[in-house]
């Protein structure tokens, strides 16, 4: 009976799962947006939930041979059975609208959705896919940013996925960016800000660097609440905030409205 209720993150209401499960896993009382797992992300987003996985078979290595508390390999080994994931991004493609999409979707629940290696290469093979097939290509980023034990090799994909970005562009090619609670970090400064569109869901978190480093660096108290996605849309840093039970019929008007298609 332990597994059927939950406590809100923001409200502390004890709740109910499956009312939350209903809900596209945004509590009902308050509003706020649990996070999802990227194949959550890719039911929610592709049409009857159908939608087939690439690039499942390219695996991290540890190329630097990183130990903090524990070796870097194993801490891989670690979130691949917690998450059942080889890595923290998910590539699909299939139908959204009706229209044949590309979606990277990143999954904090694997070292906080964080960037390395093999996340850059599969997010540039997702947007030379939609290169290749002509399609539109959206991005879901939940991250802590790049990936510390990759070093510099993580860094690396942060010009690497904005240069397939830039090449998808020279096509003609939407890419929506989706920003999802967190988005921050090497992530926030590539790819993630750099769609055709970019929206956010409400009260999430998106910014580089913390709080108390950037009062720090500028010598200024910051105003509350100035790394959400409401602030930085009243600021002009994003184009929209979306709950969301509306993302969906969102984007698939944004599409619609991006390749000229009608309903």
């Amino acid at each position: 009976m332990t597994n059927l209720w939950t406590r809100c993150n923001n409200c502390q209401r004890i709740l109910y799962k499956e009312d939350i499960l209903d809900n596209l896993s945004v509590c009902p009382a308050c509003a706020f947006h649990f996070r999802l797992s990227a194949s959550e992300w890719l039911a929610l987003l592709y049409d009857d939930a159908r939608f087939d996985i690439t690039d499942h078979d390219i695996l991290p290595r540890d190329p630097l041979h990183f130990v903090d508390s524990q070796p870097y390999h194993k801490r891989l080994a670690d979130n691949q059975r917690k998450t059942s994931l080889p890595e923290a991004v998910v590539n699909g493609l299939g139908m959204i609208g009706g229209i044949r999409t590309a979606i990277s979707a990143l999954d904090f629940a694997f070292m906080g959705g964080s960037m390395g290696s093999v996340v850059g290469e599969k997010i540039t093979r997702a947007a030379e896919r939609a290169m290749a097939e002509k399609i539109p290509f959206i991005i879901i980023s939940c991250s802590g940013g790049a990936r510390m034990q990759e070093g510099a090799l993580s860094l690396m994909q942060m010009a690497k996925t904005c240069a397939a970005l830039g090449r998808l562009e020279q096509a003609g090619l939407p890419f929506i960016s989706v920003l999802a609670d967190p988005t921050t970090g090497g992530v926030t400064a590539s790819f993630a800000m750099l769609g055709d569109l970019n929206i956010a869901e409400p009260n999430a978190l998106i910014g580089f660097a913390g709080p108390r480093v950037i009062e720090q660096t500028i010598k200024e108290k910051l105003p509350k609440g100035f790394q959400r996605s409401e602030f930085l849309l009243s600021h002009g840093m994003i184009d929209d905030v979306v709950p969301r039970k509306n993302l969906k019929a969102y984007l698939v008007r944004a599409l619609r409205l991006f390749l000229n298609k009608s309903a």
